[in-house]
């Protein structure tokens, strides 16, 4: 089952969603610290996120004064999925934007000169393993109560509901499907946004559907029935979202991407160690009216390692939805 798709439809999807980017700044550091040159200005870096809670790491790091310590101003903008912040990183409309690895995967198959600066979000080593997986994971496979669907081995041939086609709630899924030895070909996918999603499930037009939260835990309050966390066993532990920059901005802008490795390691520490904080920012960052009580705590990694993309590069090979790996050499910038 060979999903990829042809380079310069890609490539012109990319393109098209990039025109969607919105630059308007979301926030920024004070003024007053010396740039990386050391002219004594601060150097605006324009940072796209995708408005997720774990987010707020980045917006802590702001109002701590990480960046501004290394002369940097923080200017973000959210937009509307992963593909088009590649596709404004890989232009040049942004300098550094986040990506989960399987898009900025698919994107690096089909040729775009992309590189990873840095870790944004993930899962504490040995995730996969611990007690409570699920406690770790803020996605989410649901049945329909009226499906009378209980596991995952339930699903061949069930109607599940992804918000996009070949996208990482897909992949996640095809992945728990094939371990119960259910072909992801042997099911009905259809595209629906969360909210329509956890509808369906409601009245029982879909059998399952994949979500993420908050939508999980209207997903709960509707009695649908948790079949799995899948993306934590999916990447098992590491960086999962990461921080990415085009080739040409690396290479014009270096000492500037140095400076925001210092900054993002020590906003991810800090995180780690002050999670509440940083979880209320992204709250607020993303205008959710969920309470921190109902948010799974993010982990913050402060490096990607090579072995971490090498596992999902090999997993979509597997799974069929890349016809080989894609060669990583070079695609993960070592800070300094």
């Amino acid at each position: 089952m060979n999903l990829n798709r042809p380079t310069r439809r890609f490539i012109g999807a990319l393109v098209a969603a990039g025109a969607l980017v919105a630059l308007a700044a979301c926030s920024s550091t004070p003024s007053g610290a010396p740039e990386p040159g050391g002219d004594g200005e601060l150097t605006t870096l324009k940072v796209a996120t995708i408005g997720l809670t774990s987010d707020g790491a980045l917006i802590t790091g702001i109002e701590q004064g990480f960046f501004e310590e290394e002369g940097l101003e923080i200017e973000t903008s959210i937009v509307a999925n992963p593909p088009a912040g590649l596709a404004a990183a890989q232009s040049g409309q942004v300098d550094i934007a986040y990506s989960p690895s399987i898009p900025l995967l698919n994107a690096l198959a089909s040729g775009v000169a992309l590189k990873v600066v840095g870790a944004a979000d993930g899962y504490i080593d040995g995730a996969a393993e611990s007690d409570d997986p699920d406690a770790l994971d803020d996605t989410g496979l649901y049945a329909s109560a009226a499906s009378g669907i209980s596991s995952v081995a339930d699903l061949e041939g069930a109607t599940i509901a992804v918000p996009a086609r070949k996208a990482q709630l897909e992949v996640v899924i095809a992945e728990a499907l094939e371990k119960e030895g259910i072909d992801a070909g042997a099911v009905e996918w259809v595209v629906l946004d969360f909210t329509s999603a956890v509808a369906a499930l409601e009245s029982g037009t879909v059998d399952a559907a994949g979500l993420v939260n908050p939508f999980t835990a209207e997903a709960d309050a509707i009695g649908a029935v948790r079949l799995s966390s899948p993306s934590v066993r999916f990447f098992e532990e590491g960086a999962t979202g990461l921080w990415t920059a085009g080739a040409a901005t690396l290479q014009g802008k270096a000492d500037v991407i140095a400076a925001f490795q210092r900054a993002i390691a020590k906003t991810n520490a800090y995180a780690n160690e002050h999670p509440e904080e940083a979880i209320q920012a992204g709250l607020d960052y993303t205008g959710s009216k969920l309470t921190l009580d109902q948010v799974k705590v993010p982990f913050w990694p402060l490096e990607v390692k090579p072995e971490e993309l090498e596992r999902v590069d090999e997993k979509l090979v597997a799974l069929g939805f890349l016809p080989a790996p894609v060669d990583l050499e070079g695609v993960i910038v070592a800070a300094e």
